[in-house]
């Protein structure tokens, strides 16, 4: 694996089509199952490093974000990285640099309540990074739903040529998703913290039951999440994050404050395919 920090020395370090797979570093087994995965097809594999500021809002942990780039290099490389990518931010951003994306309305629901603006920072840098890096593929992990909701959107929108993959979210033993925030628990944080997946996993094991009506299953997991800061717990279709209905892929996403860190999960339900164990509760990835 080599290390760049221009797009020319990706253009011309690639060979046969890129798969990229765009990171803000603190990189986990969570990313590395993203790396494996592009890795299995043929061509290229990028990974990008960069910390982007116009997804963090006033008060956000942009300061205290987790960096080591060698840590994220000797990752990367395991997992079946050929390139990583880590540019500057006047790279990303340069003088002049005015353009955003948009996503609608639904990067004003769910996380957008309480983060106006994450979602068009996220859409527009990760737009910007598909110029630089030009890849046929992008796979994201399925633990930030929304925001795969919102580029899958934006590349069919914007018809940039991308083929935007959802992979499966990656948890510890004990069903606590990995994220790179998790860093920021104390002992009794990451204890509390673990009501989320005992959440999600209420809910799959209620409509694995046969429960269909939202607003129950809704209970069945606040139940779980007393003493939490919850900033949301909702049902919604998968494809678009509508309306659910229970003939439909569903989604149950949860958001919810431990200490100061915010955390978020999520769980698939598959009237087709239920499953009352988070090992299972990812059936198939939405159309």
């Amino acid at each position: 694996m080599i290390i760049v920090h221009e797009p020319a020395e990706v253009a011309r370090a690639a060979t046969g089509p890129i798969t990229f797979v765009p990171t803000m570093g603190a990189l986990h087994a969570g990313h590395a199952s993203l790396v494996s995965l592009a890795a299995a097809g043929s061509g290229t594999v990028v990974v990008s490093v960069f910390v982007n500021p116009s997804q963090f809002g006033p008060g956000e942990d942009f300061g205290r974000y987790p960096r080591d780039l060698a840590a994220d290099a000797r990752l990367a490389e395991r997992a079946g990285a050929d390139i990583l990518f880590a540019p500057t931010v006047e790279t990303v951003y340069p003088v002049g640099f005015a353009t955003t994306v948009d996503p609608g309305p639904i990067a004003m629901d769910l996380c957008g309540r309480t983060r106006p603006g994450h979602f068009a920072g996220v859409a527009t840098v990760v737009t910007r990074l598909y110029g630089l890096v030009q890849p046929q593929r992008a796979i994201f992990g399925r633990k930030d739903y929304q925001q795969l909701v919102v580029l899958r959107q934006t590349a069919v929108d914007l018809a940039l040529g991308v083929d935007v993959v959802g992979a499966p979210t990656v948890r510890d033993a004990d069903g606590l998703a990995l994220s790179s925030r998790n860093a920021f628990l104390s002992s009794d944080e990451r204890s509390r913290a673990l009501a989320l997946p005992a959440c999600l996993a209420a809910i799959a094991a209620a409509h694995h039951a046969g429960e269909r009506d939202g607003t129950h299953l809704e209970a069945v997991g606040r139940e779980h999440l007393a003493g939490l800061a919850v900033e949301y717990l909702e049902l919604r279709a998968a494809d678009r994050l509508g309306p659910w209905t229970p003939d439909r892929l569903g989604v149950a996403l949860v958001a919810a404050r431990v200490g100061t860190t915010r955390l978020i999960d999520n769980i698939l339900l598959d009237p087709a395919q239920p499953g009352s164990a988070l090992a299972s509760a990812f059936p198939k990835e939405p159309s």
